[in-house]
């Protein structure tokens, strides 16, 4: 007869340090969040060359067979690893329907300082972005176009919200993030690394199509992105070298936050990757 698996105790120490990582002041204080599901885990597992990012897991029986790989990586990353029955899981988690993995990570932001220094030349600046859900998406956004860096300005959500680390679906592993920046630094320290700023706004003077075929997006550029509600505020449209619209050719009243930033991220990785920028050639 095979024994059962010890099960860590729904009233362990260590179950209820994870559940407190729900909220920001515990976070904040810890210095730890929670990543949940196997993508984000298996990342988390992977992220660091020097201190292990991953300090623990909580999987359920059924998950620890299914994901052994991803548990497997896990201990071989230094994490702890308990088993937990799925209440505990459900008590840990933040989802509706928890995929019976959550991993405790260490913070992982990058010094706006380390951000200028390694000379980016496409970076995504969250201005004001209140919610986790498009902060998380434009990080994703930012990740799959190539960007160098993520910029969340000190008015913006915390990165480490859970619904922000579940919507960046383990991009928040992938690239560099500084937080807590005042916009005012954040725009005039790219500046001064060389970097063009663009502003992006629905009601903007420049459009999108046309910078791409004046040629001038092939430079180093900084996309700002403002509150999904109000959009960027005048004394930061001012701060920027342009702003820029993404135009609406057909019927749809404006597009939303992650999307516009799909759209300008890409637009600009796109120039860049082109011999002298994204310009229009007209048949002779």
């Amino acid at each position: 007869m095979v024994a059962s698996p010890e099960l860590i105790s729904p009233r362990s120490s260590r179950v209820s340090a994870a559940r407190r990582l729900a909220k920001r002041n515990f976070r904040g204080k810890e210095r730890l969040f929670l990543a949940e599901g196997p993508q984000a885990v298996r990342e988390a597992a992977a992220y660091g060359d020097t201190a292990a990012t991953l300090v623990e897991l909580f999987a359920t029986v059924e998950a620890a067979e299914r994901y052994a790989d991803i548990v497997g990586e896990a201990r071989s990353a230094g994490a702890r690893v308990h088993l937990a029955d799925e209440d505990v899981i459900a008590d840990i988690s933040t989802t509706v329907t928890p995929q019976g993995l959550v991993g405790v990570c260490r913070f992982l932001d990058t010094p706006f300082d380390d951000i200028l220094a390694a000379k980016p030349r496409l970076v995504a600046v969250l201005a004001h972005v209140r919610d986790p859900g498009n902060a998380g998406t434009v990080l994703r956004c930012a990740d799959a176009a190539g960007a160098d860096a993520v910029v969340l300005t000190d008015a913006s959500v915390d990165l480490y919200n859970p619904k922000c680390v579940r919507a960046s679906v383990g991009s928040l592993f992938h690239l560099p993030v500084a937080v807590g920046v005042p916009v005012e630094r954040a725009v005039q320290g790219l500046k001064d690394a060389g970097v063009r700023i663009l502003a992006a706004d629905g009601s903007g003077e420049d459009d999108l199509d046309d910078e791409l075929d004046n040629g001038t997006m092939g430079t180093p550029s900084a996309w700002v992105f403002g509150n999904e509600a109000w959009g960027l505020p005048e004394e930061t449209r001012a701060l920027a070298d342009a702003v820029v619209r993404v135009p609406i050719h057909g019927r749809a009243e404006s597009l939303n936050l992650a999307t516009a930033a799909a759209v300008c991220l890409y637009a600009s990785a796109r120039a860049q990757r082109a011999a002298g920028g994204c310009r229009s050639v007209t048949p002779s």
